[in-house]
């Protein structure tokens, strides 16, 4: 067997993180003739680098295998549009954006970010390596190539004029197993003067609030921002700036330039973001070692909340079909047994059946209609918007409950 090595600093793996068994692709959905054919499952299991401490999993199934044909589209969360469409208003402000510039994102999905910068007057294009995603874009009017980013793909759009006053790469950057490839096409694209900037769950927050389920296949690495520097720095880029948002269950936006523009807007905030996840321990590997343990303790959890709802005659079913919820079924080993259904606003999953699981997929209404005693909510990032758009379930004296950061039933 070949050594796991670190995919950044390409020292030996050797640091267990969180071992979450086996597991399908997270979001490998299942068509009803699909159910008796043999599913693939690989290893969840994240590493650390004891060298340059990056979380990472390793590569099993080559991102075209993952992101070829792809059933996540952003536009179906009203939470997320709406911080796009704030990030976008910002940006526009901050950069002093206009029509003359020009605004490239990568990994665009559905055209759910663009929309609001195309509106504005200026000019976009997308990059996005889903071609039945992209599809959808282009209906919007949004310019869309079909290809992943990396250095060679980068000098081929700089030759075509591509460059960009603003790169947005959001929540793409945990999805690409060549790093430094990756970033290298990153500072490519990046205009002299221009900026860059990422948004990806924070690793502190993952780790102090037990959000395991977001490590999936999908997202190769995890980062801190010491590591997220690191990466940056290693392909001339320079981080500036930083906010802390709540997406995600906690995301970093990482402002960045090119490390020769960096001088004159360089703030303090990185370097005290940096300090407060050094004291938290992020720079020693007994902090990362503990984690294991509280994942645990949530399985346990979660299924002796199931079983003793199921022992009473209650019924639970799950509100979404997100990847991260495929993750924690599949680790807790919950199928339809404990969980009826689940539902999603997604007409790409409904009429399916998650990835291992095998648990089906109904439109939301069919908890109205079915009116059960407890509503999984597998988006638990997302549970003011799910309650929401369902609070009619109190009406018959159903309850929520969300897995993350503990199981617990909802007032």
């Amino acid at each position: 067997m070949n050594q796991r090595v670190c995919r950044l600093c390409q020292a030996p793996l050797t640091e267990s993180f969180a071992d979450l068994g086996m597991s399908p692709l997270s979001n490998a959905f299942l068509t009803a003739d699909q159910l008796s054919a043999m599913e693939r499952f690989y290893p969840l299991h994240a590493w650390v680098c004891g060298s340059c401490f990056l979380v990472q999993l390793e590569e099993f199934e080559r991102p075209q295998q993952i992101f070829g044909d792809y059933a996540y589209f952003s536009s179906y969360s009203d939470t997320w549009l709406a911080h796009c469409q704030a990030y976008a208003h910002m940006a526009i402000e901050r950069f002093g954006l206009g029509r003359s510039s020009q605004v490239v994102e990568i990994a665009s999905n559905d055209g759910y970010l663009l929309q609001y910068f195309h509106s504005a007057g200026i000019a976009v294009l997308g990059v996005e390596p889903a071609a039945n995603v992209a599809e959808v874009a282009r209906a919007k009017g949004i310019p869309t190539n079909v290809c992943f980013l990396g250095a060679d793909t980068a000098r081929a759009l700089a030759s075509r004029g591509v460059m960009a006053d603003l790169l947005v790469a959001n929540n793409v950057f945990a999805h690409v197993p060549n790093l430094n490839d990756f970033t290298q096409g990153l500072r490519i694209l990046l205009a002299p003067q221009g900026v860059l900037t990422l948004e990806f769950p924070h690793l502190l927050r993952l780790m102090q609030e037990n959000q395991f389920d977001t490590i999936y296949h999908e997202h190769f690495s995890y980062f801190s921002l010491r590591v997220a520097r690191a990466v940056l720095a290693s392909q001339g880029l320079a981080v500036f700036d930083v906010e802390e948002l709540p997406t995600h269950g906690g995301s970093l936006r990482v402002y960045a330039c090119r490390a020769e523009a960096a001088a004159k807007r360089m703030t303090a905030t990185p370097d005290v973001l940096v300090a407060r996840e050094g004291a938290a321990g992020l720079d020693q590997l007994t902090a990362y070692s503990r984690f294991a343990e509280q994942v645990r303790a949530t399985k346990r959890a979660l299924l002796r909340f199931l079983l003793e709802a199921h022992e009473q005659g209650k019924r639970v079913v799950g509100y979404g079909a997100p990847a991260k919820g495929n993750t924690l079924l599949n680790y807790c080993g919950i199928r339809s047994d404990l969980l009826d259904y689940t539902v999603d606003r997604s007409p790409h999953k409904q009429g399916k059946f998650l990835p291992g699981t095998h648990i089906p997929i109904y439109p939301p209404e069919r908890i109205l209609e079915t009116r059960p005693d407890y509503v999984l909510i597998l988006p638990w990032n997302l549970q003011q918007e799910v309650l929401a758009q369902m609070r009619a379930v109190r009406e018959w004296g159903g309850r929520f409950v969300v897995p993350i950061p503990r199981v617990e039933v909802l007032a």
